[in-house]
């Protein structure tokens, strides 16, 4: 597996190997030992799977407090997955990043606590997973402004307006929105 920072501290892109013959292919997609040394020493407790249809943004979110760590990857179709720095502490705050995820490309973007996510479907449609370190809690659950003009995220839209759920579509400013410490 290949670790690839990203311009955001302890944001990181991880790229399996899959080993191949004339048969297909064979991937190890987790293995916890590697993943505390070289990643991150957590405990995931929670897996998540969502399915979204071209155009659908999903996003800004993140659990304050009880928040969670997040590795996404999209095991079908291919999204633009983006991560907000809502560290008050880092020298990154506010700042965002954002990468191609897809079943081709295999790529896995692992967000530490402190972040938002959201991703927008470019594909016909797209399944994603998500391994959480902290179970999902409602009442903990904020969302940003997909659009917020103080973050510029660019989306890569294909459609306008994307598709929001009714809580996207109500998320905050980011100027109004918690941070963490």
């Amino acid at each position: 597996m290949t670790i690839t920072p990203t311009p955001l501290p302890d944001l990181l892109l991880l790229q399996p190997h899959p080993h191949r013959d004339r048969r297909g292919w064979f991937m190890e997609t987790f293995h916890a030992d590697w993943f505390a040394e070289h990643v991150a020493p957590v405990h995931f407790v929670q897996d998540n799977c969502s399915v979204s249809r071209r155009g659908v943004l999903r996003g800004l979110h993140y659990q304050l407090p009880h928040p969670q760590g997040k590795l996404i990857e999209a095991v079908q179709g291919e999204i633009f997955d983006v991560a907000v720095d809502m560290r008050r502490s880092s020298p990154t705050f506010g700042q965002w990043f954002g990468t191609v995820l897809s079943a081709r490309n295999r790529r896995r973007l692992w967000l530490p606590a402190g972040f938002a996510h959201g991703f927008y479907t470019l594909s016909r449609q797209a399944r994603c997973h998500y391994r959480c370190t902290a179970y999902y809690r409602p009442e903990a659950q904020h969302t940003i402004a997909w659009n917020d003009p103080d973050l510029a995220v660019d989306w890569q839209l294909s459609t306008t307006p994307p598709l929001l759920s009714p809580n996207d579509a109500a998320g905050l400013p980011f100027a109004a929105a918690p941070r963490f410490p």
